[in-house]
């Protein structure tokens, strides 16, 4: 195959980095895409930094058995915790933490900037250490936000839910009394709670998606390294997961507005 007409690779835990894919879908729609979700051991965000590397690892290398161009770690949790992976593989590598920050960082007015994901995200620092290396008069505020992942993949995301809104206010009450303008929704699951995230924030502060940032500079990646697809045929798209596809096809529904049942593939990441 034409190296231009190979697939972009991309990976999460699990669902989240459906939203990255519906962004790589808006921006790059001749592209083929390779998505894996890692279903079988989501999440990742409460596991060490050793077992996220090591899984991240395999993802990598599943990825990289159908002979991908690019690879995107669409996971907070792996691009804060396993930032260096990029430096191990032979074709060009994103996470979510560079793009976003550089967005978040163009779209600050006042130079107060929350950031909310998981647990690892959080505690690793990643963005937070971004975008004090783009401008150290930035003011960076973290909040790790363990229950938006279940929610998310439990389908509770809603705005109007009274069990949505009560965990939202919960985990953005300090962001709002800190005055931040700035967002970053650092888990690639957070998008599907845009809603009721803007609800409870209100309309003067801005929400930064880590995957229409990411997508955005993907489009610039492939740009750079003259791996464009080379003609103009509609992306194809295929799906795996490390666990039973029955969930997954059914919230990808959700995640990328596009029925994708029967066309997902269940693999033993364990093999790679």
């Amino acid at each position: 195959m034409d190296n231009n007409n190979m697939p972009i690779g991309v990976f999460d835990s699990g669902l989240g980095g459906l939203s990255a894919v519906k962004e790589l879908m808006n921006v790059l729609p001749k592209e083929n895409i390779v998505y894996f979700g890692d279903t079988g051991r989501v999440p990742y965000g409460n596991r060490s930094r050793d077992t996220i590397k090591k899984y991240a690892q395999q993802d990598v290398n599943f990825l990289l058995s159908h002979n991908v161009k690019v690879i995107i770690a669409a996971c907070g949790t792996v691009s804060s915790v396993a930032k260096n992976l990029g430096e191990l593989i032979s074709v060009p590598f994103t996470g979510v933490v560079s793009p976003t920050a550089q967005a978040a960082a163009k779209a600050t007015k006042n130079g107060r900037i929350g950031v909310i994901g998981t647990t690892a995200t959080i505690n690793s620092h990643s963005y937070k250490q971004e975008l004090q290396n783009i401008d150290p008069q930035l003011q960076v505020f973290e909040r790790d936000c363990p229950l938006f992942v279940p929610l998310v993949e439990n389908g509770f995301t809603d705005p109007q839910d009274i069990i949505v809104r009560s965990v939202v206010e919960h985990y953005t009450k300090e962001l709002i009394e800190l005055q931040v303008d700035t967002v970053i929704l650092g888990c690639t699951h957070y998008p599907l709670l845009t809603d009721a995230i803007a609800k409870v924030l209100g309309d003067k502060v801005t929400l930064i998606d880590s995957g229409r940032a990411t997508a955005l500079y993907t489009a610039k990646l492939l740009k750079e390294h003259g791996l464009q697809k080379a003609d103009d045929s509609e992306g194809e798209y295929s799906f795996y997961v490390s666990d039973t596809p029955d969930n997954f096809e059914t919230m990808a529904g959700m995640f990328l507005s596009k029925d994708i049942r029967h066309k997902v593939t269940q693999i033993d990441i364990e093999e790679y």
